[in-house]
């Protein structure tokens, strides 16, 4: 879809309205423009780390640049030069995963936060005078408040005096420079330190209609920029939190573990709400530069962006019953709304001329993306052109041209099949049925979706039913009510087969799984796995149990077999929740089982929140080998998105309709951050290379890939998507506590033998 325009204008004639100053915020504009993101080009490598490069930062003014790596150092780099300036020991003794610049400083200030727990604060005019090889300094102030991995700090525009930091022992804390120099005192715990501003300890929630029971692990945390009370957090669960610092409790200290304070808001895209036990989880979350809307990262998953005030934007909010409502038929549609169905044709003040011209532009991408439905064309570029009629367009489209163009896209995403493209085609069925509830396409998909997909044929047959009252003589229609019954009948018959004890198990003995099988559940069909009932042994509150049989070589000095250097044995392993001996406890006394949660004899039912929806989608990368996976706003009005991915490459999409404009090569093995420059297009990435990758707009063409350097052929572009979205769809989900598998990788067994945990990347 290179032909299509972008939304941000003609270039030239921003230069011209600057000229004449026609309008203000030109400058903003034209900082991260279509033209100039086109052209990004990888201009400097800076060298100067010896080690994965986790954490990158500009400061205020984009004079300089931060970084933090895996080798325990602070690196400060000049913009102007790309020139290393100086270079901290910083005395962590394990990866360093965030650094800053603290604000009104003068730059003198700099703040990082590492594996070892630990956030250390540093002076950088002690370094005056000195050479690069002499990069021993003191650190001004060191906290060592916390129990587990620092992940992400924060810092308040014009505070020169405290820095934030989200840890994963489920804490965020606010270090206030003046109290002193170390944190706990000399002779004191870390269980003393009152400098807890957020206690999410028993904040983590299994989906949407659990009350929060287990720790969430933080991975991320961001402050507004123009309502610096605003604080989002995002971590071990699927559910971003934003808080209002000026509402939360005076600080605490760990001694106890506190219910978690009420947010303002929950943000989830409401597919990934009702997963229970899932190993999706957030590794980034972010403002945007106007703090209107906020982006979410998540690992096994996509981008996406959500608005702030859900009523002043396009997303919506929903609860445990909508979810539900979804996907259960109901003759006349009066629910949910997903987003704006009507159109406002000539609200913008244009001339009919153009929008009639505009009307016909949306004709024929509909046109377009109707053959990639016969295959004459990729379903990804099918998809690609309606979401330039629905993004795009949506306001100036009629409800028969916004019909059909849901319908075929929802087709397309059942077609394309990538990670959850399901989810996408039920919302615009859903949609479609808002303006005609009898659209046979739209209850056809929605059948499709339900029954091929999602293995949920009760409801499947409900669609395909009322498509047959539409169109009894269809020969398609009645087929697929024919094969869900045929199926439905299955399922039963083998059902009351198990139940009467005739199904034929499989001993115990003979079967043969590694422990990696054991410890993780295949998400190659995950759509329907995951949306499926939940066992009672899943969602129940008993420990779990897992038997092993296992052989592995022993070490010489360790022993030996007679036979052979094998020993044989089992292994049986006991998983205790991190809050059963709680629950024990509590059932023994009569209490409940956690601070957030209360026992039923004691308080009404939990009643889940309303959480704001998702109101776009970013797909083609990867993110799941490493949880600092960052997903940022390009430009002072933040109209691009940027992500890194698994596959060495980053990702750049156009915010208002989700279509990529870039792709770019940025590391031998995983793009991890993603920074771009205060005032300028110039962005810094960094990820399992020791380098920082400096891009700036001075390729030759313009192009959706790297404009001659290495890296994909245009050819190639729609492979590496596809490669990336089969990694998240053969990622496997965890059916062990998060809080267990995130510190490890578990390698598969290979003929009798046991390899060890190995630590991740992050």
């Amino acid at each position: 879809m290179e032909s299509l325009r972008f939304h941000d204008g003609n270039i030239t004639d921003l230069i011209d309205f600057r000229i004449l100053g026609l309008r203000s915020d030109i400058t903003h504009s034209l900082q991260v423009h279509s033209s100039m993101v086109r052209r990004l080009f990888l201009e400097r490598e800076l060298e100067g780390h010896r080690g994965c490069v986790n954490a990158v930062a500009w400061n205020s003014e984009g004079s300089l640049l931060i970084s933090g790596s895996d080798d325990t150092q602070i690196n400060i780099w000049s913009y102007s030069s790309r020139k290393l300036l100086h270079s901290i020991e910083t005395g962590h003794s394990t990866n360093i995963f965030c650094t800053k610049f603290v604000p009104e400083t003068s730059d003198e200030l700099v703040v990082s936060g590492a594996g070892d727990a630990e956030v250390r604060l540093f002076n950088l005019s002690r370094l005056s005078g000195r050479g690069l090889d002499e990069n021993m300094i003191t650190p001004s102030a060191i906290f060592q408040c916390h129990t587990r991995r620092v992940k992400k700090l924060a810092v308040e525009v014009g505070n020169p005096n405290v820095v934030w930091s989200a840890s994963e022992d489920g804490t965020l804390r606010q270090h206030d420079f003046r109290e002193g120099a170390s944190c706990p005192p000399a002779g004191s715990s870390h269980q003393e330190c009152r400098n807890i501003l957020l206690d999410l300890r028993w904040g983590a929630k299994k989906s949407l209609a659990d009350p929060p029971k287990q720790s969430l692990a933080l991975k991320s945390c961001d402050l507004s920029f123009t309502r610096p009370h605003l604080l989002l957090v995002g971590g071990s669960d699927a559910f971003a939190r934003l808080y209002d610092r000026r509402m939360l409790p005076p600080l605490s200290s760990s001694e106890k573990k506190l219910p978690p304070p009420p947010c303002v808001s929950y943000f989830c895209p409401m597919h990934l709400s009702d997963r229970g036990r899932s190993s999706i989880h957030l590794t980034h979350v972010a403002f945007s530069p106007n703090s209107e809307e906020v982006l979410l990262s998540y690992s096994g998953e996509h981008v996406y962006l959500m608005d702030v005030n859900p009523a002043t934007g396009s997303s919506m909010r929903y609860t445990v019953g909508d979810i539900t409502k979804l996907t259960s038929f109901t003759p006349i549609l009066n629910g949910v709304e997903l987003q704006q169905s009507f159109p406002r044709v000539c609200s913008n003040g244009s001339s009919k001329g153009h929008v009639a011209a505009r009307l016909d532009k949306c004709r024929k991408l509909i046109q377009f993306a109707g053959k990639s439905l016969k295959g004459e064309t990729s379903s990804y570029d099918g998809i690609e052109a309606c979401n330039e009629v629905l993004d795009g367009h949506g306001h100036e489209i009629g409800p028969s041209l916004m019909l059909e163009c849901l319908c075929i896209r929802a087709a397309l995403l059942l077609k394309r099949k990538w990670k959850n493209d399901v989810h996408m085609a039920i919302r615009d069925c859903y949609r479609a049925r808002k303006i005609n509830s009898s659209s046979l396409k739209a209850l056809l998909c929605m059948s499709e979706a339900l029954f091929q997909q999602l293995g949920k044929h009760k409801e499947a047959l409900d669609f395909a039913f009322a498509a047959q009252t539409l169109a009894p003589s269809d020969s398609e229609v009645l087929e697929k009510v024919e094969n869900i019954k045929n199926l439905i009948a299955a399922a039963e018959a083998e059902k009351n087969k198990t139940t009467n004890g005739g199904s034929n198990s499989e001993p115990r003995s003979a079967r043969l799984l590694s422990l990696s099988d054991i410890l993780y559940r295949s998400e190659a069909n995950s759509d329907a796995s995951q949306d499926g009932p939940r066992s009672e042994r899943e969602d129940s509150d008993y420990d779990e149990e897992l038997e092993l049989d296992f052989e592995t070589a022993l070490p010489e000095e360790e022993g030996r077999d007679i036979e052979s250097n094998v020993l044989h044995g089992s292994l049986n392993l006991r998983i205790h929740r991190r809050d059963d001996a709680n629950m024990e406890t509590g059932r023994a006394n009569g209490s409940c089982e956690s601070p957030a949660s209360s026992c039923q004899n004691d308080k009404a039912p939990y009643e889940p929140e309303a959480v704001t929806d998702m109101k776009q989608r970013y797909v083609g990368h990867c993110n799941v080998g490493t949880d600092i996976k960052q997903a940022s706003f390009l430009g002072q009005r933040g109209e691009y998105i940027a992500s890194g991915s698994d596959d060495g490459r980053w990702f750049i999409w156009e915010k208002r309709t989700g279509r990529l404009v870039k792709i770019l090569h940025g590391d031998d093995a995983v793009v991890n951050c993603i920074q771009c420059h205060p005032f300028d297009c110039v962005v810094a990435t960094s990820g399992i290379d020791n380098t920082i990758k400096i891009w700036t707009p001075s390729a030759s063409v313009p192009s959706s890939v790297a404009g001659g350097a290495a890296g994909p052929e245009t050819s190639d572009v729609l492979d590496a998507m596809e490669n990336n979205q089969r990694r998240l769809s053969q990622s496997r989900e965890a059916i062990l506590p998060f809080e267990i598998l995130e510190r490890f990788r578990m390698h598969e067994f290979a003929e009798g033998s046991l390899h060890p945990f190995e630590c991740t990347q992050s």
